[in-house]
């Protein structure tokens, strides 16, 4: 599988990646199946966060990629606390917390550096300069070896994207989701990476969709708005699998690095990898698409 550079790091990270918020205790064995196959098929991006089932998630990721870790790249998140008790957790995005929730982070990873650490979230009224003074000190440290930020938010991304040595932004997008699109330029020209998660919008982006309820959302969309997308989509791609040229479509915007999917089996993570035995889409495919999902813009979160 081919590799790109997530910003001006020297971390080259495989063109589709293994988004792990989808493994889960109640998959068993299947978890460790659907790692080794990302790992057997070329995949060496793993993005997992301490947030996801509250620690499960970095402890089964570090168990099972232990004895490949300087063969990977390593991911994580971190800013939301759930170290009071209960089924909670508040935003924090402090020094000292960040700090010590990376420490925290370590230990169930079973590793002494994470590669690219991202901020889960963040707002314009956070403190940011003590937020990225934190991920700075974490840097020159050698706990971390990059940082990024996971955000939605165009205000957030500038900022961080003026002030700091932020590597990458991992932002949901996908066809359903264009919104990005609109802050490429700008990224592209701070040499900074889009991680893209959900780029197959939760199975939406699927053969799947015809299964899910009409009633159904997305976003804004109605399930039944995307399954006639979908048609319509078909007599644009022909054989093409709506799922590979959803991933394609992804890919071939700047400056996207890598295709975060999730996977909850082995035959949905093959599905996916599949996508590199397909023909590229044209540009008049392409084009055929940005029609039939027009993009819009953030509302929110712009000044």
């Amino acid at each position: 599988m081919k590799k790109r550079r997530l910003g001006s790091s020297d971390l080259y990270v495989s063109e589709l990646s293994l988004g792990c918020m989808s493994l889960a205790p109640e998959l068993g064995n299947e978890n460790e199946k659907i790692v080794k196959t990302a790992l057997d098929h070329g995949i060496n991006y793993f993005d997992t966060a301490d947030l996801y089932g509250f620690g499960w998630n970095e402890e089964f990721i570090g168990k099972t990629l232990k004895d490949v870790r300087q063969d990977i790249i390593l991911a994580t998140k971190g800013g939301n606390d759930w170290s009071q008790p209960g089924d909670g957790w508040k935003w924090n995005p402090s020094k000292a917390y960040i700090k010590s929730a990376l420490k925290d982070s370590l230990k169930r990873l079973q590793t002494d550096y994470i590669d690219l650490y991202q901020l889960h979230g963040g707002t314009i009224d956070d403190p940011l300069d003590e937020t990225i003074e934190a991920f700075d000190e974490l840097v020159s440290e050698g706990y971390i070896r990059y940082y990024g930020i996971s955000s939605i938010r165009p205000n957030t991304i500038n900022y961080f994207a003026e002030h700091s040595n932020i590597q990458s932004i991992m932002m949901q997008y996908s066809l359903l989701d264009r919104r990005p699109e609109e802050l490429f330029p700008f990224l592209a020209s701070k040499d900074i990476s889009v991680i893209a998660r959900g780029p197959v919008a939760k199975g939406w982006l699927s053969e799947k969709a015809f299964q899910k309820s009409a009633d159904g959302k997305f976003l804004h969309h109605t399930g039944a708005d995307i399954q006639k997308k979908i048609e319509k989509s078909k007599d644009v791609l022909g054989d093409k699998n709506i799922t590979h040229a959803a991933l394609q479509y992804v890919l071939q915007q700047k400056p996207v690095a890598t295709a975060s999917a999730g996977a909850s089996s082995v035959e949905q993570l093959l599905e996916n990898i599949k996508t590199f035995e397909s023909p590229p889409l044209s540009e008049a495919e392409s084009e055929s698409l940005r029609s039939i999902f027009p993009a819009e813009i953030y509302e929110t979160h712009r000044a």
